[in-house]
């Protein structure tokens, strides 16, 4: 019988062997219980041999050979080992990152058989209700078909339980999921821009690289599902990856909407660990028609895949910071290229990376450059100087007249302040004390309603300070401006007016995001406050006016990356307003009106603005003009920290072709009680760096750390 050659979950860049029983069959891909020391561990099957690396009398037994997940197949094995290579992370835990997280451990998770459940009678349904109120009607009328049970829970937060008891009381009946031919409900009229895109991308055989460069508004998610309608006829799957968990609902709606009778699986964090791990299923069956998810999504098995799409492509939520740190954006690329499939990456603001590859061709570019909505134009933007000018608890007079009209003429505004909580600290100003978190190196921010001092980093909490604790003065004030005090600033100034506070601590309960955008889309609030949850890829047609509050702290950044970060969030937040047939504005106050990112937004102009930071990028010799990696370590004291990079310095390769610098303290040194150094190494050449590094590991995988923990990050973002 064959050894098998299993990769585990631990930090070891090796494969296992073990013995097969001789009653038992085994496949590559496959998943395994073994033994491993005192545990039993889940693996997967990526070789047979018929000898072992090992001593035969020392190899154990595999326990079980688990049949209840599809064979991993060759193509995305092949994608774990690339990705096991180039971001240098064992391919053990590269596998068990990917898998659902019911498939990581050895209990045998059974798929129960799809249900779809429709109404007996829509008339006889109708008729029992004793009121009919506005959910049970829709669910009603949605019933007329036949519907998953992610249709069902995606049409309101009880509509899953209406439903049970309709099935209780004979209402509705469940049946085996019959399969249906993929089709595609007839969507609105391209306009030229858009049609020119579909047809470039549905021509497309192969691999095949496409950039949807478009304004906001343009209609790109247009162009994705006419697309993905094409892939589906020709008995395709199609892949789509969005950066957050807060555009997937609505996404997911307009995805169902359009594609009726298509199986859809969503994949991110907010769906049960049993509905996510049946979903992986169906889709590795080929039984899933279109795949939509977050960054984790991308590892998804798809046997007959025809499309990636990537939403919002330059967001940087795509990209991992712990564990396997990878770009699922780059890892999409490399797997359309894999399968020879194209690939749609997509964003009003291109990551320059993108914007780079499409100038040298390697990519080709696609431009929508008019709103898909008739009669609909780019918002006017207004720089508001706020140098040497009362301000009203922050706000600048012309955009609190702004308001002010908008709240006359029954339309929306949106006042965005990317800083949670009342105040970023809390001052003394009769000793300069200021409230420090003590676990990090960062200031604690004010949660005034909640009467709690916050660190936005690791999460310590603490009460606030009646006296102050250096001098026991009294009188201590909050500094700066957060949306929580814009909140209340705004419900002071506009008493009439529905001001409702959008971040992520308003909408920490289940729900109560999707809540409040349906409370803004039936018009049931006048001001909105929000941070950049509210940014990108939300439709709101009553919002005429998007009002920037402290843009310029995005300024003040030592990362390189910081001008394009701001330009993307700015000219997303600015895309929210007129995105209808109502025109929009957009006020930004800064003390620097004159700033070149200022200028390039208010020309509406990011290829200019792009050419102008590629310019700088290749003097100064930062990315994507070569390529860097960053080794991170973190320890009780930086001494620690910084002493062992000191020593994995010493053990990199001689190389010409790659640049090691000095160990430094990491940007916030000292994060949850650890203190943090990194070091630098970066080339013009991908090759020569990935072999540099190939080496490297090896050597300090060789050596014990003690108490320091340490990671590679390749291609960081954060520096």
């Amino acid at each position: 019988m064959p050894y098998l050659r299993v990769a585990l979950d631990v930090p070891l860049p090796r494969l296992f062997d073990y013995r097969l029983d001789v009653a038992t069959a085994a496949d590559i891909g496959r998943r395994v219980v073994v033994p491993f020391g005192t545990r039993r561990l889940v693996g997967v099957v990526l070789e047979m041999v018929e000898q072992p690396a090992y001593d035969v009398a020392a190899i154990k037994t595999a326990e079980a050979v688990l049949d209840d997940m599809p064979t991993l197949p060759a193509g995305l094995l092949d994608l774990f080992r690339f990705c096991a290579d180039y971001y240098q992370h064992p391919i053990g835990q590269v596998l068990h990152t990917a898998l659902p997280t019911r498939f990581r451990d050895p209990n045998v998770f059974r798929v129960a058989e799809a249900l779809h459940y429709r109404a007996v009678d829509v008339a006889t349904l109708l008729a029992s209700l004793p009121r009919q109120a506005a959910l049970k009607l829709r669910l009603a009328q949605l019933l007329a078909t036949p519907r998953n049970e992610a249709e069902i829970r995606a049409a309101g937060s009880t509509a899953w339980k209406t439903v049970q008891v309709w099935l209780d009381a004979g209402l509705v009946v469940a049946q085996v999921q019959q399969t249906v031919m993929p089709s595609a409900a007839v969507g609105p009229p391209l306009n030229d821009e858009q049609a020119h895109a579909v047809a470039a991308i549905t021509a497309a055989t192969g691999f095949a690289a496409f950039l949807v460069h478009g304004i906001t508004g343009s209609g790109k998610t247009e162009v994705y599902l006419n697309a993905i309608a094409a892939t589906l006829a020709r008995g395709q799957q199609a892949l789509v990856l969005v950066p957050e968990i807060n555009l997937t609902p609505q996404l997911e709606g307009r995805f169902r909407q359009r594609f009726p009778g298509v199986d859809i699986v969503s994949l991110n964090s907010s769906v049960a660990e049993g509905e996510r791990a049946a979903g992986w299923v169906r889709a590795a069956r080929g039984e899933a028609g279109i795949v939509l998810g977050t960054r984790l999504a991308v590892f998804t098995p798809a046997p007959r895949l025809g499309l990636i799409v990537v939403d919002e492509e330059h967001d940087a939520s795509f990209k991992q910071h712990d564990g396997l740190r990878y770009s699922a954006r780059d890892v999409a690329v490399y797997r359309a290229r894999q399968a020879g499939v194209p690939i749609v990456l997509g964003s009003a603001t291109p990551a320059l990376e993108s914007w780079q590859n499409a100038e040298a061709g390697r990519y080709r570019r696609l431009q929508l450059t008019q709103r898909a909505v008739a009669g609909a134009l780019p918002p006017t933007l207004h720089l508001l100087s706020t140098k040497r000018q009362p301000l009203s608890d922050g706000m600048h007079a012309r955009t609190l007249a702004a308001i002010g009209e908008r709240l006359a003429r029954g339309e929306q505004s949106l006042v965005f302040l990317n800083r949670r909580g009342y105040a970023p600290v809390m001052h003394c100003s009769e000793c300069g004390w200021m409230a420090a978190c003590t676990r990090c190196s960062a200031r604690l921010t004010v949660h005034l309603r909640e009467r709690q001092l916050r660190c936005h980093h690791c999460g310590a909490e603490d009460r606030l300070p009646r006296v102050c604790p250096g001098c026991g003065n009294q009188d201590m004030k909050p500094l700066g401006q957060g949306t929580q005090r814009l909140e209340d600033m705004l419900a002071e100034h506009f008493p009439a007016a529905r001001v409702l506070r959008i971040d992520r601590d308003s909408t920490r309960r289940k729900g109560s995001f999707e809540t409040a955008l349906k409370a803004v889309h039936a018009c049931e609030v006048d001001i909105l406050v929000g941070t950049q949850m509210l940014a990108k890829g939300h439709d709101f047609p009553n919002l005429t006016l998007v009002a920037v509050i402290g843009a310029d702290n995005g300024l003040y950044s030592a990362n390189f990356r910081a001008s394009e970060r701001l330009y993307a969030q700015l000219a997303q937040v600015a895309g929210r307003a007129g995105r209808a047939d109502k025109p929009g504005e957009v006020l930004l106050q800064t003390d620097f009106p004159e700033h070149p990112l200022y200028q390039a937004l208010l020309a509406d102009d990011y290829a200019f603005f792009a050419a102008g930071e590629l310019a700088e990028r290749k003097l100064a010799g930062f990315p994507p003009f070569l390529y860097q990696a960053v080794l991170r370590a973190e320890a009780n004291q930086l001494a620690e920290a910084l002493a062992y990079l000191s020593q994995a310095a010493n053990l990199a390769p001689q190389s010409d072709a790659v640049t090691v610098w000095d160990p430094v303290a990491a940007s916030m040194m000292r994060l949850a009680n650890r203190e943090r150094g990194q070091l630098l190494v970066q080339s013009t050449a991908r090759t020569r760096l990935m072999a540099f590094l190939t080496e490297w590991m090896a050597a300090l995988r060789a050596q014990k750390p003690g108490k320091v923990r340490w990671a590679l990050d390749v291609d960081p973002l954060e520096l």
